[in-house]
């Protein structure tokens, strides 16, 4: 097993301006390292962790990291840039940046030194013992954890990954005894300073016993006691980082802080005697935190992982405050952060999207099922077998009408829970379990009083609300335990479905017939602009919230018993226009391949057959990589698509499946000259981007030359890029 950083991975004046820049001369190191496979395909993987959630954190860090094919074994390089790197972080750019790389599948005893290594960022004597190193070997060494207080050099304990990996398992070795027990060691032939020696300051005061510690409301005897749970995308860094910020803040605040890190090494539960003894709960998280039932009835806090590092202090004095006023939350809310207490910087506005996204992700599943079955029973028995009998009173098994009528029926039984899905999961993306019931009932009188999806929407989001608002009331203890199970669900389901039945419901039905008509009266110019709005839709974040709204509005209309003309050409359209990014990759790549990376061109094969299966996503991996050319060029040629099949008059009963649904097409062969439309314009001008891009970087060499294929550069020129 190799060590996790060497002195080749560490670059103390760091050349770089952009955080792209710092990740491709430390991503070089590691590629000349022979920990990296791909380079090109490596800083994909990065930037799309990056567009995840910014990796800049307070105290001028920047940590971009991320789990990728492309990684031969858990690596870490170190840079210190000669100017502080702007990675998102709110109080200003970095000047110590970490990019670690950890394979798919990483084993845990490499995971645990990372993560004993993030936990320790926040370590001021770690941090300042790397702003003042002055030798590469000498760096290395204190992030390995081999420099102890009694260690002579940095080459005494170079055998360090094991080391390290003990310290990480007991919680004091690793980086954090590069943080704790200091950096008095020196590399060889440089001597220790005190500048370079943070162990030579007096250790901090530890904190008092808890039998002396009095928590200031009303504990006496023992502190404030906090279960947490901490969790992020990659689950490598933020997720220890967080656990350690919490903790800290926790001692200084006199609270005993318990932290369960949901990484990617797994997770050791909280016991559950430590559980029920807490006073409140932190969750800090930006992906679903496992088995979230364990700490229902606490007073909880909600938010995402980077609140708990950049203003734990503030999360602890919020659920004491809860505590206090007796406010009990439900069991905590699911999934990453859809709830009301996200993070600071999140509006009304963007709380709104991560619900009704919620519903739309759990619908769309249904949609696909539903909608394939159904194109599957026009393409064997045509459009009339919508109207046979039940296959429950009649069936042969040797008759193909018996099979297409079997596969209607199961696809129409599918495609009826739409509106309920959606309703429902927008209520549990607001209130969690308590809404499903509520947003479900809802959902089915939106069908029964025909409001679509436009009253699915609203029965959402008035379920979610209703239980939000019961959940904010203080119920006496005895209570608690049978509200989320009987009062909730019943007093919320028959609010909502009086709402809907009585109040609501009528003008949403009218409202959405009205939609149903326009659609239907859609001719020329009118549907021509439709059809490149949705083709714009479809192709701005590649199967993002955009993408779906869009698609969620085109599926919409064709969930009717009865869907007119118009909700089919606007289905034809959205379908078309999402097929074309994926495709116009897969061809930019064929005509010009030198312009792409060779991951890039492997990635171009596989976009043939998501572009054609009409997975938008296909086009992601591009978009990543060069999202200033790609999502352009994407949109231009998804908006001509759009335009043409609206124009052609194409129609689609069928809400998926690409080339494979083409005979159930309404004018198939121009529908397929829309596509080719689309991918070319696409194509061309992605192209053409790149071409100007290239000609550019190769004037500034002076070459002159033609535009070489970064793919094969020598590591050492890309590690100095």
């Amino acid at each position: 097993m190799s060590q996790l950083i060497n002195a080749d991975l560490v670059d103390l004046d760091l050349a770089a301006d952009t955080k792209e820049e710092a990740a491709r001369s430390l991503a070089g190191r590691m590629l000349a390292e022979g920990r990296v496979t791909d380079l090109e395909g490596f800083l994909a993987d990065v930037a799309a962790r990056e567009a995840q959630m910014p990796t800049g954190l307070e105290g001028g860090i920047g940590i971009p990291h991320c789990r990728s094919a492309h990684v031969t074994e858990p690596t870490l390089a170190f840079g210190r840039p000669a100017r502080p790197v702007d990675f998102g972080s709110a109080d200003g750019p970095a000047d110590l940046v970490f990019l670690i790389a950890a394979p798919d599948g990483a084993d845990s005893d490499h995971l645990g030194i990372l993560s004993s290594l993030a936990r320790h960022l926040a370590d001021e004597d770690f941090t300042g013992a790397l702003r003042t190193v002055t030798h590469p070997a000498r760096a290395a060494a204190l992030i390995r954890g081999d420099i102890r207080g009694d260690t002579p050099s940095a080459e005494a304990a170079s055998g360090a990954v094991g080391a390290g990996a003990a310290g990480a398992a007991e919680g004091a070795g690793g980086a954090g005894g590069a943080g704790r027990a200091g950096a008095s060691g020196a590399a060889p032939g440089e001597p220790p300073s005190p500048e370079e020696s943070p162990s030579a300051q007096p250790p901090a005061p530890a904190p008092a016993p808890a039998s002396e510690q009095d928590s200031g409301d009303g504990r006496e005897g023992r502190p404030f006691r906090i279960v947490a749970v901490t969790s992020c995308p990659t689950g490598i860094a933020h997720t220890y980082m967080a656990a350690e910020s919490l903790e800290r803040a926790g001692r200084e605040a006199g609270a005993e802080v318990s932290v369960e890190t949901q990484g990617s090494a797994g997770f050791d539960r909280i016991d559950p005697a430590a559980i029920d003894a807490a006073d409140g709960v932190i969750f800090a998280h930006d992906v679903e935190v496992r088995e979230k039932e364990r700490f229902a009835g606490k007073p909880t806090v909600d938010a995402g992982v980077k609140a708990a590092i950049n203003r734990p202090a503030a999360l602890i004095a919020e659920v004491r405050g809860k505590a206090e006023r007796g406010e009990i939350s439900g069991p905590a809310r699911t999934g990453s952060p859809v709830d009301a207490a996200g993070e600071p910087g999140d509006g009304y506005g963007t709380r709104l999207r991560k619900w009704l996204m919620t519903g739309v992700s759990y619908m769309v599943p249904f949609v696909a099922a539903g909608g394939l079955l159904i194109a599957l029973s026009f393409a064997i028995g045509g459009y009339g077998i919508a109207e046979a009998k039940s296959v429950a009173d009649h069936f042969a098994w040797t008759e193909l009408s018996s099979w297409a009528a079997l596969f209607n029926q199961i696809g129409q039984l599918a495609f009826s829970f739409l509106v309920p899905v959606l309703a429902g999961y927008i209520a549990y993306g607001m209130a969690d379990r308590p809404g499903l019931v509520p947003g479900f009932v809802g959902g089915a009188v939106a069908v029964e009083i025909e409001a679509g999806f436009l009253g699915g929407l609203v029965a959402g989001l008035l379920a979610g609300a209703l239980v939000m608002a019961v959940q904010r009331i203080a119920i006496p203890p005895v209570f608690r335990g049978i509200m989320p199970v009987v009062v909730i669900p019943l007093l919320s389901s028959a609010v909502v479905g009086t709402l809907m039945f009585l109040l609501i419901g009528k003008p949403v039905a009218g409202a959405q017939k009205a939609m149903t008509d326009w659609l239907g009266g859609l001719t020329g110019t009118n549907a021509v602009l439709l059809g490149l709005l949705i083709g714009l839709m479809m192709c701005f974040d590649l199967g993002g919230p955009v993408n779906k709204v869009a698609y969620t509005f085109a599926t919409g209309g064709i969930a009717t018993s009865d869907p007119g003309n118009g909700s089919l050409t606007v289905m034809a359209a959205a379908m078309a226009a999402g097929m074309v990014p994926p495709l116009g990759m897969a061809l930019a790549t064929v005509v010009r391949g030198r312009l792409f990376t060779t991951a890039e061109r492997e990635n171009g094969k596989a976009a043939w057959v998501l572009g054609g299966s009409f997975i938008t996503e296909g086009a992601i991996p591009f978009a990543a990589a060069d999202p200033l050319r790609v999502i352009p060029s994407s949109m231009a040629g998804g908006a001509v698509t759009g335009a043409l099949t609206m124009a052609f008059g194409s129609t689609l009963r069928a809400p998926h499946g690409g080339v494979f649904v083409v005979p159930l097409i309404g004018s198939p062969l121009l529908y397929l000259v829309a596509i080719a439309a689309g991918t070319i314009v696409t194509t061309g001008l992605v192209l053409l981007l790149k071409g100007t891009r290239s000609r550019g970087d190769a004037a500034s060499r002076g070459t002159g030359g033609q535009p070489k294929d970064r793919s094969k550069e020598p590591a050492a020129a890309t590690a100095a890029a």
